[in-house]
Formats: C-alpha cells, structure tokens, sequence
C-alpha cells in the first residue's frame, strides 16, 4: 500500500482540537520589563488615560486598537522596497488600482487620465470621512445620516459638519436569548420609518462592516442587500464603511448558506455591488500601518444626485493630502497596501484570525466574564453593566475607566472603555450626563501580532478583576468631561 492509499484510509475527518497557523514568525521583538508599581505611576502621570500611557511599557497586550498595529507579511516588507516616492504617478498607484478595482469592482476607480476622478486616497479613514461628510456639509443644516452604527471618530466627523448621527442598533445586538451571527445589521424597521419621516433631510445612509460601536459584530449579506433596496427606492446613496471588510466576508461565507460555496473575493464583490460609495481605513482589513480612501461608484446614485462634489473633495484631497496619486501616503506604504489587499482575502488567513479572536472570547466566556456573544470578528467586547452587576458601581462612576486603569497597572494589558464615557456626553448648564445604549470595554486584537498564549493571559487579568471586582473604586472626572471626543483627551482618578 502506498503513502497515499494508507492516508485515504484514514477516514477521520475531524479537526485536532489544536492546528498549526497558517503563518510562520518572521521576526520578534522583545519587551522592556516593567513593575506593577512603575506602571501604576505612569499611569498616575497621565490621569488614568490608557491612550496617554507609553506603549512601551505595555508588558502584556495592546489591545486598544486593531488600526495600524498589524504584524506585515514579509512580501508586504519586501513590497516596501519597491516603493516609488515620486510626487506624482508613482509606480505603486497603478499597482493599487489593479488590486481595487480586483478587490472592490471595475467602476470604484476610473481611468485617472480621463479626468473624471472618483477615487481618493488619504492617509487613513478619518480624512476620507472629513472629506466626504465637510461636502455633504456645505449641503445644508439639519441633515441627518443614519447608520447601523457610528463610530466615535464617524460620529464626530459627521456632527463636526453639523449633520445629526444616528444609530440604528439591531434588535438582536441588545437581545440576551438571540443566537444571531449577524447582530451588526440595521434596524430596517427604523430606517424604513426615518426615510418615510426624514427622507429630505438623508444625503446619505451609512453602514458599518463589521459594526464596531456595536460589539464587533457582522452584517449579513441579505440585510446589507435590503437596506441598499430601501434607500435606492428613495433614489439616495448607500455607503459602506468599509474597514473590516474581508472578516464581515468571511462570517457571510461562514453562516449565510447562499454563499458557502463562493470564495471570500466573490462575497466582497457582491457586497460592494449593493453601494455607491465606500470610505475605508486600510488600517485595518489593508493589513498596513498607514492608509485610507473614499471610493464612489462612477455610475450610482451619488454620483447622480451629486454631480459636483467629487470635484471638491478632489481640492479637498490636494490642499490637505497631496497629489491625488499619493494623496499622503508614501510610496512604500501604497506598495505594501497593494500586496496586504491580496492577502486580506485569503480564505486561510481570515479562519485563523476570527477562529483566534472567537478562542479568546470563548475563554472569556468560560470564566464566566459577561462579554458580547457570538464574538466579531477583530475584537472581545466585554459588558461592563454585567461585569459589575451586583456592585456599587453606577453608571455615572464610569466603571469601564477603573476596569482598563487596573487591568494596565496590575498586569500590563491595555484594553479601551467604549462606553457611557467614550459615547456618552455631558452638558455643563444642566449638569446632565446623557449615557449611550451600549456599555463595553473592547479587546482589539491587532492582526498576525499575538499568540493565543499572550491572549490567555489576558483572560486570567481579567478574572482575577472580576473576582475582586466590589474591591475596584469609582472614577472621578478631573478634567475633560463636558469635551467632544472626550475619552481621547480626559484625565480621571480614582474616588477615595
């Protein structure tokens, strides 16, 4: 019997509990060794802020955020070395628009030499958003831009131009007893009620991939393709925030029957084939540490109801980035996002990644730490009104703060509060705290970075909080509170 018989014969076809990833380390780095005691005093120094503590002293895992703190792939270094840094026309932008218009569709990025620009690069998210909602802006007061749910930045970028955000949460994300693999949908029951009250005052709606405000969760394939039909029935654009584009693929691929046998690239087509519009932060689903861009359909209902303002985000991108063709990226950074957007879609890949984020949130889960279940796709929101149920703390003493204060102190992890203070407000006349529907402490887990080991130990801090947790003090706001963006800029302490 040969070796290939004697494998066939083998008809085990389940899984080792265990796998190899489907990656090799290229290069490590080492930790500087840092106490409880001096962390504890650095963060002192910066008023309990996590994102004013130096990363260097983070002696476990970083897990504020999954943007730009991607390990590259070695072809994506060896992509740097190709780099072109020519003011204009690079060799790395003809590259990368090959690879957006494989990855998105033809119609996302015209021929430049024709002059009809409908693609823009910036140097990460925020600016394409800035770009896109400052010309929707100059539209008028009073308009509003619902979506399945804003991010911090998105929100702020949007009411900057005084345009009103709003969040249209899935019922199943705040539903206890729903097994729902798709929690990040729209309500398309609101929104089919807030275009039959508002449609005037919607330039645009807006949908987020994965949803990030809300728990990391996905959006389905069906409810992206209904809430595109809905807004189209209205003649009004549909964009798609696109960061985490290729994981909410792999969950359709994974739970939509329809699409099982399709490959992660035919989904991500089929999703963009529903929008007129994508902005994107290559931060994340680009596999880079710097890049961004806001794409429009050349033949969608944007392009129909705003002939004019693809020009004014062309000047847009040209006083603020740079020349179109970088548009404030360097060259090394385009050709390591050419090569990272073919790597995004490997199908190998994103069932290591999700699989690793789903073990860390399952061994949350089996230590009985409250956190949102089923786990997204790039992070482990943990519930902080569950984690301190029972307590003393209230929601106006910001447990969420004393949580990622102590879990960075005690055992050099650095988690991020996206709560009742990161999404919540303050007016200062009525001395009023106006809290947000969700509540959480997110773990993003920065792509082909960390092992499951570094992620259990994470696991093991947060029990040891959880177990203590009637012993961890309340938060006052020493400065900052009545600020915008608050959580990005306030200094705490802890209440005696």
């Amino acid at each position: 019997m040969n070796l290939s018989s004697l494998v066939k014969s083998f008809k085990e076809e389940r899984q080792l509990p265990i796998s190899p990833r489907p990656y090799i380390n290229h290069s490590v780095e080492f930790k500087k060794s840092y106490t409880p005691v001096e962390r504890a005093k650095m963060l002192e120094k910066v008023g309990l802020n996590v994102f004013f503590f130096p990363a260097e002293m983070i002696t476990g895992c970083d897990f504020l955020s999954d943007s730009g703190t991607t390990t590259m792939t070695n072809k994506q270094w060896a992509a740097l070395h190709l780099g072109d840094e020519s003011y204009g026309s690079n060799r790395g932008y003809f590259e990368l628009i090959k690879v957006i218009r494989e990855t998105f569709g033809e119609e996302f990025f015209n021929n430049p030499e024709k002059g009809k620009s409908n693609a823009f690069l910036f140097h990460q998210g925020r600016p394409c958003e800035d770009a896109l909602f400052t010309a929707l802006g100059r539209l008028g007061e009073g308009q509003i831009i619902p979506s399945n749910g804003h991010f911090d930045t998105t929100a702020a970028n949007i009411e900057i131009n005084k345009i009103k955000a709003v969040n249209l949460f899935s019922k199943e994300l705040t539903d206890e007893k729903s097994t729902s693999h798709f929690k990040g949908n729209m309500d398309t029951e609101k929104l089919k009620k807030l275009l039959k009250t508002d449609q005037k005052k919607i330039p645009v709606v807006y949908m987020t991939l994965t949803n990030n405000t809300g728990g990391g969760q996905p959006a389905s394939l069906a409810n992206i393709r209904e809430v595109a039909e809905i807004v189209h029935s209205y003649k009004l654009p549909f964009f798609i925030d696109a960061c985490r584009f290729a994981e909410n693929a792999w969950f359709i691929k994974t739970y939509e029957k329809e699409y099982k046998n399709k490959s992660i690239l035919q989904i991500v087509r089929k999703i963009f084939s529903y929008c007129d519009g994508i902005t994107i932060s290559f931060k994340k689903d680009g596999l880079v540490n710097m890049g961004g861009g806001l794409f429009i359909r050349n033949d969608g209902y944007f392009m129909k109801k705003y002939p004019s303002l693809p020009g004014g985000i062309l000047d847009y991108q040209i006083v603020k980035e740079g020349h179109p063709t970088y548009g404030g990226m360097s060259g090394r950074d385009i050709m390591a996002l050419a090569e990272g957007l073919k790597t995004i879609v490997n199908e190998d890949y994103l069932t290591y990644r999700i699989g690793q984020v789903t073990r860390f949130g399952q061994a949350m889960i089996d230590n009985k730490i409250p956190v949102i279940s089923p786990i997204g796709g790039h992070a482990v929101y943990l519930d902080i009104n569950k984690f301190y149920k029972g307590t003393k703390m209230k929601p106006e003493d910001f447990g969420g703060i004393s949580l990622t204060a102590l879990l960075l102190s005690l055992y050099g992890h650095r988690a991020c509060e996206l709560g009742y203070f990161a999404f919540g407000s303050y007016d200062q006349k009525t001395k009023i705290e106006t809290h947000p529907d969700v509540n959480f402490v997110r773990f993003a887990v920065p792509r082909l970075r960390y092992e499951d080991q570094d992620l259990l130990s994470a696991v093991a801090a947060v029990k040891a909080l959880h177990e203590k947790r009637d012993l961890i003090p309340k938060i006052e706001v020493a400065y900052g509170r009545e600020l915008t963006l608050r959580h990005f800029k306030a200094r705490f302490a802890f209440k005696a």
